[in-house]
């Protein structure tokens, strides 16, 4: 019998100049909600094993015999064609199933970290296209995506969202404590009574923060629709702590390069070590007092930026401005003076009685 045939495909369309696949684009599509989500979870219901493929011409390369099938995708036709043995091919964008019972050749060649052979045809077939390939599989009723050299396990929606809750729990408590931490450096602020480690200290819990932020909403991409309250959470948590950190880094003069570069290579147990940070971020010891600029607390009155420019370059640091003489204030601000000097003794008073500002 001769050997079967490689598919042609003239009829697919692949963008050349198209991103490699990453992890959230994996969630995206495969959120719970979607169509092709349904479809899958009913071929693990039923007990069946498949993969399910993307169409690309390097797809086309590897996949022999099977059958056209070039119709409009739905999860219930998705769930019948799995019934066959060989893999499904879906147009690019999943709104077509394109072929069935499709026989996928990969590169023997191509490492694999699987047993199973259904796994390791879609991991290899995933790494040699670069594309995206879902395995289910029937004895396990696991749904495994293989992206590239990645390989992701798709979460059941109710253990998805219990670990997503926990994480906004741990969240909650993460912004209490950076509350706290910004109330006591309001204070350290204008009494110039501030340490490198107080700056470390606020600058390493927004990082911790924004590393919980990456896993929550990649919780809340899978869980599709059901994730709305949870996102909606999330931002009300986290409102506010960009522009907080984006004064900081003005008032100490940090780099935001810098910051950026050392907080994205290092994981949440690194980051705990605050001496580390120290160092690289101010070459110094923790107990070295420094000044802030002032940047942040004044952007919390009715100056406009160029009044704030002038008394930042005027006095130095924030502590020699609320110290400073009536007379140099109007000398600067003119007759927005009054009202400045009203203001900042009124920020004065709620900041010592540690009320948020």
């Amino acid at each position: 019998m001769d050997e079967p045939s490689l598919l042609k495909v003239p009829e697919i369309k692949v963008d050349k100049h198209s991103i490699k696949i990453t992890k959230l684009d994996v969630l995206k599509k495969l959120s719970s909600g979607t169509e092709l989500r349904e479809g899958i979870n009913d071929i693990v219901k039923g007990g069946m094993g498949a993969i399910i493929v993307a169409a690309s011409p390097l797809i086309m390369q590897i996949a022999k015999g099977g059958f056209k099938v070039n119709c409009k995708f739905s999860s219930k036709r998705l769930t019948e064609l799995a019934k066959m043995d060989g893999a499904l091919i879906l147009s690019e964008d999943f709104r077509k199933i394109l072929y069935a019972n499709v026989y996928l050749v990969p590169d023997s060649n191509l490492s694999s970290s699987e047993t199973g052979i259904r796994h390791q045809v879609a991991e290899r077939t995933a790494k040699q296209t670069e594309g995206m390939v879902i395995a289910v599989s029937q004895r396990k009723r696991e749904i495994t995506v293989y992206y590239g050299t990645h390989r992701y396990s798709l979460q059941n929606a109710e253990a998805l969202l219990r670990r997503a809750t926990e994480t906004l729990q741990i969240l909650e408590k993460q912004r209490e404590v950076f509350n706290e931490l910004l109330t006591n450096l309001n204070v350290l602020e204008i009494t110039n009574l501030v340490s490198i480690a107080d700056v470390c200290r606020i600058i390493q819990r927004i990082e911790i923060m924004k590393k919980m932020i990456t896993i929550i909403n990649e919780n809340i991409i899978e869980l599709g629709k059901e994730g709305i309250i949870i996102r909606m959470r999330v931002r009300e948590i986290i409102r506010g702590i960009d522009k907080e950190e984006e004064m900081i880094i003005k008032d100490y003069l940090l780099r935001i390069n810098k910051l950026k570069n050392l907080f994205d290579n290092l994981n949440f147990e690194e980051i705990l070590d605050i001496e580390n940070i120290a160092s690289i971020l101010f070459k110094g010891p923790l107990d070295k007092e420094i000044s802030s600029k002032g940047f942040r607390i004044l952007s919390k009155t009715s100056l406009a930026k160029q009044d704030i420019d002038k008394l930042i370059n005027q006095f130095k640091n924030l502590y020699q401005i609320f110290n400073a003489e009536d007379l140099m204030i109007v000398k600067l601000l003119g007759e927005n003076a009054k009202n400045f000097k009203k203001e900042i003794n009124q920020l004065r008073e709620q900041i010592l009685v540690g009320k948020k500002v």
